[in-house]
Parts: structure tokens; C-alpha cells; sequence
């Protein structure tokens, strides 16, 4: 998958810099096309000049062109290099740049070319132990992974500081053989389609302070949002109250109800190919709200609360459908499953049903693993073994857009 690629190395001022020029080669040696970025600090450890010879192009290590030069050039190089990659590959990544990254902060080539890249990014993060199992560090790690970066993990091994332990750089061997995968897996399929996506529960207030709501996290809605952007859709997520980041490329409207989550995916669905429903919807709101908070009083041992069923949004809409659109549901359900998945698959009118049981270890709310069937309006049920909710959600988009070219 290599040849022809177009890769944009970000290399930064970590010791691990000293076998940029080895990673260089053999990308080239695969039939690659290479560019370098490099942060002053990755300077100290290695020279640009052996990077421009071995990638046979020019190698930019400040941000601005050079004023000592009788002619200063006018150019916009991280434009240029952000339209023209294929793939931008920071390695090794340190403590510092994964911050910067993280927080937006763009005063180095590397960082600024984070910013404006328009493609896929992998980050090789490489430091002492103490610096990668830093709680600060692992934040802003499980961040960039939310909005979409990917993460190539540091091995266990010696470290420059004599010290052993987990945060060593890949080998090169290792190196490629990452970037190949990522490759073979990168599709833009999904070019040119509108996907809108609900995440994340709903929250129906009771008072300012006290509201109904669920255990929903919103991975899976998140997971299917980042996935098909990178696959080239134009993604509008509808999210509940969430604390995860948003994906890259990725356009957020935040709601808070139910009836605000309705409102929201009517107001997007008519340009939207594909519905994608993985928000845990309240199925009853209260039926009054009280603007002050509700106090307990002396002698109260109960409280009761009336309740009014919500919309159900894909009930709804799900009639409504255009001809040329694919509508997607979730089922959480802890009993009877099967046959409650396809009660709504048909009661909705949808085209595809994802069925999950949150009792189930490795399907429970707020990990990283699901374990789903998915189940066609033609009757069909495929039964997924664990995965990840990233492996899911590429396979849920596998089907949609199956659907979608059959119409």
C-alpha cells in the first residue's frame, strides 16, 4: 500500500530522531513519496540535510522562510503539504508536541501541520516511562484518539535514560508495517454522502439541579461519527450530553433532551443519505419541571414524580424516509432481545437494527468494546464476536453503504 503514497513525516526533538533517516529510506524503498517537517529541537539530533537527501526534497524546520537570504519566499508551505499528504506520520512524538496537538497550540512546523492536515494522522509517541504514564500525558492521548488521531503505542525496552520501561519507539520494521495496515484499512468510500448520527443519552430535567438519564457514554455514536468521516462522508452528529471530544472534520450539535434530539434530526434529515441512530433517547420525560430545586421535607420518606412518554424520533420520521435514504436503529435490550429488535426494525421502518445487551461483559456502557447483531430488514442477523466500537462501527458502515449502492 506504501508505493505511490504520499507521506508527510512530522519528526520532533526526541532521541529517538536518530532513525528518522532509516524510516525514510525504506518508505522510499517501498515506493513512497516523502516530505519532512521538523520541530528546531528535532535539529539538535539529527541533521536535515541527511533527511532532504534521503527524501530527495526539501525539509522545513521553522516556520518562517529565512530573512537572510536576499529574496524571501512568500508561501504558505503548510498548505501546500497539508493538501498534498496522503498521511501525516509524527515520529517520534514527545510529551511537549502531544500536548500542543492536543490543545491546539500551533508554534513549531509540527504542530502547525497538525492543525492544517486534511488527511489521516499517526502519532508514535516516544519518552521515559515517567513522562508517558503521566496522568497529563495519557489525557491528552485518549483526546487525539477521540477526535480521530491514531495512536501507535511505545514499546517496553531500554530508554536513553539507562531506565527500562514502557515508552521506547518502535522499531522501523514495526514502523512500516503500521503505516501498511492503517493504509490497506483507509477507505474513502463514503465520498460525497451526508451521514447524520445521534450519540450520548438524553438528559429530561426535573428541577435546575436534578434531571432523568441514562448510562450512555456516546462511544459508539462517536466511534461511527470519526469512521465515517475519515472515510469521507460529511458527518453531522446530534450529541447528548457527552464529555468525549469531538471528531475530526466532524460537525457537532449539542442537545440536552429528548425533544431537543428530535428537533435536531428533522431539522438535518432531509439532506442526510443515511440516518444513524445510536443515541440512548429517554423514553419518558417528566410531565412538569419545577424552576426551583425541589426540597425534602420533614416527614417526606417518598417522592413521586409523574412521567409522559417521549417522541420516539425513528418512529417518527422512520415513515418518512426518502426512497434514497438508509436508516439505521440500536436496540439496547436485557431480555428478549431478538425479538424486540425486530419489532422496531419493522414498527420503524428501518433498513438495518444494531441489537446489543449492556449485561453482557464486554457490551456494558462506557467501555471500549461492544458485542452487537446486526439484523437486516431482509431478515438476516449477523451476530458480531467482541470488538472494538471502532471495528463495529466500520462494519456498521460496511452495511450502510451496501444499502445505499443497492437503492
Amino acid at each position: 500500500m506504501l508505493q505511490n503514497k504520499k507521506i508527510l513525516m512530522g519528526i520532533t526533538g526526541g532521541i529517538a530522531a536518530y532513525k528518522m533517516p532509516l524510516l525514510v529510506r525504506e518508505f522510499k524503498k517501498a515506493g513512497a513519496e516523502v516530505r519532512v517537517v521538523m520541530t528546531k529541537a528535532a535539529t539538535e539530533f539529527i541533521n536535515p540535510i541527511t533527511l532532504a537527501t534521503l527524501s530527495e526534497n526539501d525539509v522545513v524546520t521553522d516556520t518562517f522562510p529565512d530573512s537572510s537570504v536576499p529574496t524571501v519566499k512568500a508561501e504558505t508551505w503548510h498548505i501546500h503539504l497539508g493538501t498534498w499528504a496522503d498521511i501525516l506520520l509524527i515520529a517520534p512524538a514527545t510529551a511537549n508536541t502531544i500536548a500542543k496537538i492536543a490543545y491546539g497550540i500551533a508554534d513549531n512546523p509540527v504542530s502547525i501541520m497538525a492543525l492544517s492536515i486534511r488527511c489521516p494522522v499517526i502519532i508514535s509517541p516516544a519518552m521515559d516511562t515517567y513522562m508517558w504514564e503521566n496522568p497529563v500525558t495519557q489525557e491528552n492521548i485518549n483526546n487525539l484518539q477521540e477526535r480521530g488521531y491514531f495512536i501507535i503505542n511505545p514499546e517496553i525496552g531500554e530508554l536513553a535514560s539507562g531506565l527500562s520501561g514502557k515508552g521506547r519507539l518502535p522499531e522501523i520494521n514495526k514502523l512500516i508495517k503500521s503505516v501498511d495496515v492503517f493504509l490497506q484499512n483507509l477507505k474513502h468510500d463514503m465520498t460525497g454522502l451526508n451521514i447524520l448520527i445521534t450519540a450520548g443519552p438524553t438528559h429530561e430535567p426535573i428541577d435546575p439541579v436534578r434531571y432523568i438519564g441514562n448510562r450512555s457514554s456516546g462511544k459508539m455514536g462517536f466511534a461511527i461519527a470519526k469512521n465515517a468521516a475519515m472515510r469521507g462522508a460529511k458527518v453531522t452528529l446530534v450529541s447528548g450530553p457527552s464529555h468525549l471530544q469531538t471528531p475530526n472534520f466532524v460537525k457537532r450539535i449539542d442537545v440536552e433532551t429528548a425533544e431537543e434530539m428530535y428537533n435536531a434530526t428533522v431539522r438535518n434529515i432531509r439532506k442526510a443519505d443515511a440516518l444513524i441512530m445510536a443515541a440512548a433517547v429517554a423514553d419518558f420525560t417528566p410531565t412538569e419541571y419545577s424552576e426551583q430545586k425541589i426540597k425534602k421535607e420533614d416527614g417526606d420518606n417518598s417522592f413521586s414524580l409523574n412521567l409522559k412518554r417521549t417522541k420516539d424520533i425513528l418512529e417518527t420520521i422512520g415513515f418518512k424516509k426518502k426512497e434514497n435514504q438508509v436508516f439505521v436503529g440500536f436496540a439496547l435490550e436485557t431480555n428478549e432481545g431478538l425479538s424486540s429488535a425486530k419489532v422496531k426494525l419493522k414498527k420503524k421502518n428501518l433498513d438495518l437494527i444494531v441489537l446489543n445487551n449492556p449485561k453482557i461483559k464486554g457490551a456494558g456502557f462506557g467501555g471500549d468494546t461492544n458485542i452487537v447483531t446486526i439484523i437486516h430488514k431482509s431478515g438476516k442477523e449477523e451476530n458480531l464476536p467482541k470488538m472494538t466500537k471502532h471495528s463495529i462501527a466500520n462494519e456498521l458502515l460496511n452495511r450502510v453503504l451496501e444499502f445505499y449502492n443497492k437503492q
